[in-house]
């Protein structure tokens, strides 16, 4: 083999965060900006059309997720023309920043979202969580959060107990309450698993008349991900940009989740934890008539054991 053949041919060298960081700030001054926000935080704006995407990502995951190493959503957006502003977050800091308050409090104030005919704010968790309360700085704006937390202040959300690492962070202070700041909203969007006990409690406190709740009954905490190996998270999401997404359309797309090999896990843990063995039983040998399931299997016979035990 030549050498050039080989230089065509060898992997990449791994990319380090300090050039990967330096390629998305020349990629900022080329096409818009790119700032750092504090220690914990940056943000990322490219300008292509008339049409807003603000989205939130982990920092760390953006990095790691390899291929173009890209805010969440970076390619589809551009795919549609629309422009992009992706703030991510070193850490899981749910954005408690006065460097974040600050940032958009500036782009209010300076008229940066009043250039655009639509804003839409998305994202997941604790992006959803950022969502629904950094909207307020430009009101009137399409928001789109999945599995959303509503506050992690103690004393309202004593109940939550899966974020014990960002206990300690203010979330009385500005852009503090998502129900409140998403009241702002024009049309605002949340899914959320109603058999998942927290999210669903978190679901419950937004309340305003703006909010379009739709259940995505057994599906878990990451829904996104699972739209994502259904094939279904591009239109759910274009559909809620361009406010023609109805209930009827989406429970149809729901039914795509039968298919999918992640929620048919999911739903062998769920009856598994439930003790429901007979139905267990049934299911598998339902997942076992479509395709090769060997762990499924598995959980057949041991459900089979159990209830020949008790008879």
């Amino acid at each position: 083999m030549s050498q050039a053949e080989t230089e065509q041919t060898a992997p990449p060298q791994e990319e380090t965060k300090a050039a990967w960081q330096a390629r998305l700030a020349e990629l900022g001054a080329r096409e818009g900006f790119y700032e750092t926000l504090g220690a914990q935080h940056s943000a990322l704006f490219v300008r292509r059309g008339k049409t807003l995407v603000v989205t939130f990502d982990n920092l760390d995951h953006v990095y790691t997720r390899g291929e173009d190493r890209m805010p969440w959503g970076f390619e589809f957006t551009q795919s549609r023309g629309w422009s992009v502003l992706g703030l991510m977050a070193h850490d899981w800091t749910w954005y408690r920043d006065d460097a974040v308050y600050d940032f958009f409090d500036r782009l209010r104030d300076d008229g940066f979202f009043a250039g655009f005919d639509q804003v839409v704010f998305y994202g997941a968790s604790m992006g959803a969580y950022a969502a629904s309360v950094f909207s307020s700085a430009a009101p009137g704006a399409t928001v789109i959060c999945i599995s959303p937390q509503a506050t992690l202040d103690r004393g309202i959300a004593g109940w939550e107990t899966r974020y014990r690492k960002v206990w300690r962070r203010n979330f009385k202070d500005r852009y503090g309450y998502g129900p409140d700041m998403l009241a702002q909203a024009g049309r605002a969007y949340l899914f959320f698993d109603p058999s998942a006990p927290l999210d669903a409690m978190h679901a419950c406190l937004f309340q305003s008349d703006n909010v379009t709740k739709f259940n995505c009954r057994y599906l878990g905490h990451r829904i996104a991900s699972l739209w994502a190996t259904m094939g279904v998270l591009k239109p759910i999401i274009i559909g809620c940009v361009e406010g023609t997404l109805t209930p009827p359309q989406f429970y149809a797309m729901m039914r795509n989740r039968h298919e999918s090999v992640r929620y048919q896990k999911e739903m062998l843990i769920r009856l598994k934890s439930q003790g429901r063995h007979h139905l267990l039983i049934r299911y598998c040998r339902h997942i076992l008539s479509k395709r090769r399931a060997p762990h499924f299997r598995k959980e057949m016979k041991a459900s089979l054991q159990f209830l020949d035990r008790q008879s």
